[in-house]
């Protein structure tokens, strides 16, 4: 029997809030636990009522949700927080990842995404739609390739910038990796078997213990990796 995902829902248009009612209404194991209008209020449902899943808007009055978020993010509460936002701008995608948000949707996602966004995030992973995944792997291409610009890929990595014992082999695949190459295209350019290559990207993201590009991005970028 599955458990019961108990969410807090904070927008300031009424008719979002009973939109995305709907979308959920469906799923038994899902159970909106309390409503707000904006981030002051979100921050006081967290707190009282200790969802499992924060289902919050970024531009609202008092307080926006990106904020609140990086607040509640702050405390000792385990609430998981999903961004929900008509907004794909990089600028709020990006700094609701440095809020710690699990997950990033637009609002015209399908009732499939959302509901699937929020029992990805209740089990502990991060959900971004397909979109918003590109964009967050597009800024973080770019300041890659800048680095790679000003530094040699081959550049000795410090003790503070290598937390994760990565060999220089596997700092160097990282880069390729984050500079959008294929593990076919690495092992043309460093003459090397394609099942080297997947060995070696297999080890570096257990050692850096994320799943996907996405976490291995913004994780890589976090300790100064790119």
């Amino acid at each position: 029997m599955k458990e019961n995902i108990n969410i807090v829902l904070v927008d300031d248009h009424t008719i979002v809030r009973d939109g995305i009612k709907y979308l959920l209404e469906e799923d038994e194991n899902l159970t909106i636990i309390g409503e707000g209008s904006n981030g002051l209020e979100a921050i006081e449902l967290v707190k009282n009522l200790q969802p499992d899943i924060l289902i919050i808007d970024v531009r609202m009055p008092e307080m926006n949700g990106i904020e609140a978020v990086k607040l509640i993010n702050s405390t000792t509460v385990k609430t998981k927080s999903i961004v929900l936002s008509m907004h794909d701008s990089e600028e709020y995608i990006l700094e609701s990842i440095e809020a710690n948000a699990m997950g990033y949707l637009l609002k015209d996602a399908s009732k499939a995404e959302v509901l699937k966004a929020i029992h990805t995030v209740y089990n502990g992973e991060k959900y971004f739609s397909g979109d918003i995944s590109n964009i967050i792997v597009n800024n973080l291409l770019k300041k890659s390739t800048a680095n790679k610009n000003s530094t040699s890929s081959e550049k000795k990595i410090t003790p503070v910038q290598n937390n994760f014992n990565l060999t220089k082999k596997e700092i160097e695949i990282l880069h390729l990796v984050l500079a959008g190459k294929t593990n076919k295209e690495i092992s043309e350019e460093l003459n090397k078997s394609k099942r080297t290559i997947e060995t070696h990207r297999f080890n570096l993201m257990k050692k850096m213990n994320v799943k996907n590009l996405i976490e291995l991005s913004t994780k890589a970028k976090k300790n100064n990796l790119v």
